[in-house]
């Protein structure tokens, strides 16, 4: 009879434990293949790839995960942890640090998705000694990994910086989240250094348009510490840049492009479109879509077509035409279908889902396709642009709309030629590190 009083608690204890169990490995499999129905099976950038010989199914991962439980990224199938909705990851890594066998690696590209990256060191250094990269160029597209990364390759810079007069110590090209990081931990350090930016500051950032949600974790930035601020706009977080850069005196040098960047004896000779300089070190804190990808399509020259949303409101009453299946292209169609009358505004692509989008904009853009203020053309492809129309085919089909303005945000393309001149070597990662 004693042994009952053991015995019951446990078998309740291990019910319960089973049928939390049964819920969990149910509403993952729910999850992905919702994301396989939907052709949502491609992460953006940096993901986790769970080893199941390792994976002991704690679920710390899903625990850590900062998307959760709004966006169901991880999941328990079967006992092991599984990328269940591989779209909605956007590379935290909090899983990683999170699993307590080691059983997750951070890897790029998939095994039929590759991702071009310049080859780097775990301490960001290229094949080209003295030459650094941080940020989106090497795959941190999130905001609070690339201030991160800025902040790490600085770390590695200063502690092989040489003692001596004349020449600067490193100089910065890029004042994005890498960029203005990297910037910030120099000048705590007191280093002699420079940065260049071809825009303003902000860089990939400022490009973003007007709204457009551009972070939801804080982050930690050299000087100034916890930027305690969470689902910020890109308003807000310029806005805040520019109080820090003002308050501790950093000076960027904006509107200042990079042409030519090349080794001579202890370090690099960098020439701008403003001047020359010399610098021990340099980190290439660039975008990753410098040069937009292009249609190819005969009138695609026409003053009307841009490659980025920077203002909603100017194409306020005007027949738009976006192409993309981005995070750019639909945040552009519906920021701009919803200041316009229904029928005025066309979303292209040329898939059959908006796999790499996330699913608060794919839900955008369901919402103002349900109101008729959005068309939306999956499978379409742009043939010819013209003053007045554009001519997409869709689905074996040729079709002429009238048209005042065209989106193309179609991602951009690696600066490839400019790394493989200064001598950097390129890597494709197909599913690693």
């Amino acid at each position: 009879m004693e042994i009952l009083v053991y015995l019951v608690p446990l078998a309740l204890l291990v019910s319960w434990y089973s049928w939390r169990r049964h819920q969990t490995h149910r509403k993952s499999v729910d999850a992905r293949n919702l994301a396989v129905e939907a052709g949502l099976v491609e992460p953006a950038s940096l993901h986790p790839a769970v080893d199941p010989l390792l994976c002991i199914g704690c679920g710390s991962c899903i625990k850590a995960c900062p998307e959760q439980p709004h966006h169901h990224v991880l999941g328990l199938i079967n006992g092991k942890a599984q990328l269940v909705s591989p779209t909605e990851c956007i590379g935290h890594g909090a899983c990683k640090a999170a699993c307590p066998v080691g059983a997750i690696q951070l890897v790029f590209g998939t095994a039929t998705r590759g991702v071009d990256l310049p080859r780097v060191t775990p301490w960001f250094e290229t094949n080209v000694p003295g030459m650094f990269v941080a940020g989106e160029l090497g795959g941190m597209g999130l905001i609070r990994n690339a201030v991160e990364q800025g902040r790490q390759a600085l770390e590695q810079i200063h502690a092989r910086r040489p003692r001596g007069n004349g020449e600067l110590d490193l100089l910065i090209v890029g004042a994005g989240p890498a960029g203005f990081s990297a910037s910030l931990a120099a000048l705590e350090r007191k280093m002699r250094f420079v940065t260049l930016e071809q825009e303003s500051l902000g860089g990939c950032v400022f490009q973003y348009p007007r709204g457009k949600i551009v972070m939801t974790q804080p982050a930690r930035l050299p000087i100034v510490g916890d930027v305690k601020v969470s689902t910020t706009s890109k308003e807000e977080l310029l806005q805040i840049w520019q109080r820090i850069e003002k308050q501790v005196g950093l000076e960027i040098n904006c509107q200042e492009r990079v042409e030519a960047i090349e080794q001579v004896d202890g370090g690099f000779r960098v020439r701008s479109s403003k001047r020359e300089y010399q610098a021990h070190s340099v980190l290439l804190a660039i975008g990753r879509r410098g040069t937009p990808r292009k249609l190819g399509v005969p009138g695609e020259d026409l003053p009307k077509v841009v490659y980025r949303l920077i203002e909603p409101e100017q194409y306020r009453a005007q027949h738009v035409l976006v192409v993309g299946g981005g995070d750019s292209a639909l945040e552009a169609a519906a920021s701009i279908a919803e200041l316009n009358e229904p029928g005025m505004v066309t979303l292209s692509y040329r898939g059959d889902a908006f796999g790499r989008a996330k699913p608060r904009n794919r839900d955008r853009i369901s919402a103002v396709e349900r109101d008729g203020r959005l068309r939306v053309l999956l499978k379409s492809q742009v043939r010819e642009i013209e003053p007045g129309s554009v001519t997409l085919s869709h689905e074996g089909r040729s079709e002429a709309l009238r048209n005042d303005a065209v989106i193309v945000s179609a991602g951009g393309v690696l600066p490839t030629d400019f790394l493989k001149s200064i001598g950097i070597e390129i890597d494709t990662k197909y599913g690693t590190a």
